[in-house]
């Protein structure tokens, strides 16, 4: 019995989340059309790092080696591309520079950690009214699963109030996944409950409802039958596989890091071999009001294997150039250094990284001033580097799709991509 429960729970928790819908969850209107301005993609898939809490930019990506007063305890070293620098709490990365375009021109206009990372995360501002899709929403939208039998986004992490799906149909919502070393649990049956005893179990329950959907013949409740189908079709797909870490070398998998980061990596690494478009990796926290100068090194410490493993070993599988690895955060850290030997929110200037899928690595574009205070050069909006992820992608950033309450919006919000980086 405990085991029928546990299955109608897998089941139920689909719903919502990539497979289903919710009763409060409306659904978007019109078609997609057709984009004149839509480009030629140079990736297929993301794999998107989020530094939760606001990483600070001095401390790692965009280092003032002759600003002692800024740097604090943080020293500088040379990379392995003339004239980039890192801090030395990224030893790992500094020999893979030439794989990266460090984004140092970055702003927000959001400075508060939940409004940061939800316009990080969709262009938009936070609104009461309404809940705006996320990346990995508008790419299955407008270009489909890359697997049938396997969600088209996958979040790895904790993080309850990722914007997901949007104001767009629930089942393009990322499937959520707290520690990637358990996968997805309740997708196998056993001895007793069988497939075929599940299968009449569903039948029954589709026919008790038949009567209800009939009268409610609206998308939010006839995505309760598709959730249904599109569960059956993952658990008994050969591709659960991809969920699997024990299949990967434990060698590769120490490479990595055994914590929750450096394992998201390696299963973000095994998605996208299976086909799932867009995965998110969730780490943090990177709010370092307090000790920053003890926190930051522990936290770079897990980056810096994690993410230079996944660069390595995306290559090493050919999967790099069709492979965009997003590293974001939601504002960076003041050049102040404050009573509690730590830095503060600091939104206009700061730091994010982009490698693979098209972009040329070895390569820095923008500048804060001396201070790391604001952007001195080459500035990039957040709706700007959503626009680079997109262009990367091919999405097309001038088609316009409607809310509930038919307020137009497109994938980005008046964001210009940073063209230049690719090639």
């Amino acid at each position: 019995m405990s085991t029928d429960l546990s299955r109608r729970h897998f089941i139920t928790t689909a719903a919502s989340t990539f497979l289903g819908v919710t009763a409060s969850r409306v659904i978007a209107a019109p078609g997609l059309g057709t984009s004149p301005l839509k480009q030629a993609a140079t990736a297929r898939n993301v794999i998107y790092l989020y530094m939760t809490g606001g990483m600070s930019h001095l401390d790692t990506w965009d280092p003032k080696p002759d600003n002692k007063d800024v740097m604090g305890l943080t020293k500088t070293i040379n990379t392995n591309v003339d004239g980039i620098r890192l801090s030395e709490n990224l030893p790992l990365m500094a020999r893979q520079a030439d794989k990266i375009a460090i984004l140092r021109g970055m702003n927000s206009t959001q400075g508060a950690h939940e409004q940061g990372q939800y316009y990080q995360r969709t262009s938009y501002t936070m609104r009461s009214s309404i809940k705006h899709p996320s990346m990995g929403a508008w790419l299955e939208k407008f270009q489909g699963r890359g697997n049938p039998t396997l969600p088209g986004s996958v979040m790895i992490g904790n993080d309850s109030r990722h914007p997901g799906a949007g104001f767009f149909e629930a089942k393009f919502a990322p499937l959520m996944i707290n520690d990637p070393e358990t996968g997805i649990a309740n997708v196998r049956t056993n001895s007793w409950f069988t497939e075929g005893r599940m299968l009449d179990r569903l039948q029954v329950a589709k026919q008790l409802d038949a009567q209800f959907a009939a009268t409610y013949n609206v998308k939010n409740v006839r995505a309760y039958s598709d959730m249904y189908d599109d569960a059956i079709k993952m658990m008994k797909s050969e591709e659960l596989k991809a969920f699997d870490l024990d299949a990967e070398d434990n060698k590769l998998r120490e490479k990595y890091g055994r914590d929750r980061f450096g394992q998201g990596c390696l299963l973000a690494r095994r998605l996208v071999e299976h086909g799932v478009r867009h995965v998110e990796v969730t780490f943090g926290s990177w709010d370092t009001h307090n000790a920053n100068f003890t926190r930051v090194p522990e936290l770079a410490d897990e980056l810096d294997a994690a993410l230079s493993t996944l660069l390595q070993d995306l290559e090493s599988r050919g999967l790099l150039q069709e492979t965009l690895v997003v590293l974001a955060t939601e504002f960076g850290r003041t050049p102040e250094i404050n009573a509690n030997d730590g830095r503060d929110h600091h939104a206009p200037g700061f730091s994010c990284v982009l490698a693979g899928g098209g972009v040329r690595g070895g390569q820095v574009w923008g500048a804060t001033d001396e201070n790391g205070h604001k952007v001195a050069d080459g500035a990039v909006s957040v709706p700007d580097f959503n626009a680079t992820i997109a262009y990367a992608l091919g999405l097309p950033m001038d088609t316009v799709l409607y809310s509930p309450s038919k307020r137009p919006f497109t994938v980005v919000d008046k964001g210009k991509p940073v063209t230049q980086i690719f090639g």
